[in-house]
Parts: structure tokens; C-alpha cells; sequence
């Protein structure tokens, strides 16, 4: 038998998996299940913190992890400036200032997962 450690959507899970001949998948599947509960909780609350909100919101267009942010707080953006840009599936994503205005907030951090709609950051 062989112990793996296993992350899927930001929850970790330790399995045993049996070598050998098997007779079929139904055997081997109790075994590859999870024997223990998450680890890690889901980061749902890190989109959520920051600083002062401001009026106009940027937020991701889709799920994934911030890979950079390029703007920081109190910094002036023009219409289409990338504030921070995201990483889904292989591909970065620039999320841009929709309109001219100055960074109220900044709501993730590096590495952060993030799910469609979040807040990412804030304009005034």
C-alpha cells in the first residue's frame, strides 16, 4: 500500500492506494476515498478582506488564482489598465479599471483562489 496526499479545490486529503492485481474497480474504489476530513478550509474569506471599499467594483470574470496585482492602493487607473491579472486553466487574464479612477482597495493577495464575480479590488 502506498499514502498519498491529495488537494482538490483547496481541501487536502490523505489516501492509501492497495498495489497489485486487481479484480475490478469497484474494489480499489473504497480505497482511493478519502480517509480523512479537509485540512485546509477554502479561502472564501480572502476576497472578502481589505481596505477602505470604493464605489466602482472590478471583479473576476472568471475562477481561478491571482497571479499578479499591478496596481496598488491610492494609485490613479485609466479606463482599461490592468489592476491585477488572473490565472485560470494556463492562461493569464488581465481584470482591468472599467472606468478612470483612483485604487480604493486591493481585496486578494498573490496565490489567492477566486471564484467568478468575486470582488477583487475597488475604484473611487
Amino acid at each position: 500500500m502506498k499514502n498519498y496526499t491529495i488537494t482538490v479545490n483547496g481541501n487536502v486529503y490523505d489516501v492509501v492506494v492497495e498495489e497489485g492485481a486487481s479484480t475490478g474497480a469497484p474494489a480499489a474504489a473504497p480505497k482511493a476515498a478519502p480517509k480523512a476530513a479537509p485540512k485546509a478550509a477554502p479561502a472564501a474569506a480572502a476576497p472578502a478582506a481589505g481596505g477602505a471599499a470604493g464605489s466602482i467594483k472590478i471583479e473576476a470574470g472568471a475562477a481561478g488564482k491571482v497571479f499578479k496585482v499591478e496596481a496598488s492602493v491610492g494609485q490613479a487607473v485609466k479606463k482599461g489598465d490592468t489592476v491585477l491579472v488572473l490565472e485560470a486553466m494556463k492562461m493569464e487574464i488581465p481584470q482591468v479599471a472599467p472606468e478612470d479612477g483612483t485604487v480604493a482597495s486591493i481585496n486578494v493577495n498573490v496565490g489567492d483562489p477566486v471564484e467568478a464575480g468575486a470582488v477583487l479590488a475597488t475604484l473611487n
